[in-house]
């Protein structure tokens, strides 16, 4: 099942966000080794391909994408 949920924009207008299939994919941090730089979004479990979706600079931000997306954990990646 496809959970698509709403997020607002500054200013009060909505947009989709991207929609998460724990099906078809899985919640993961990618990180990079040089920068240390974060990036939480959605690896397809058949092809592997990676979907942006959220950076990640404090754990603030990393609570804010689990409770946004409904997942427990996240897999860091580097």
């Amino acid at each position: 099942m496809k959970h698509k949920l709403f997020s607002f924009k500054s200013g009060g207008s909505r947009f989709e966000t991207e929609p998460f299939d724990p099906e078809t994919q899985v919640s993961v941090i990618r990180g990079s080794i040089c920068t240390g730089e974060k990036v939480a979004g959605f690896r397809d479990k058949r092809s592997g391909q990676f979907t942006e979706v959220m950076l990640i600079c404090s754990p603030k931000d990393e609570e804010e994408f689990k409770r946004t997306y409904r997942v427990d954990s996240l897999k860091v990646e580097y």
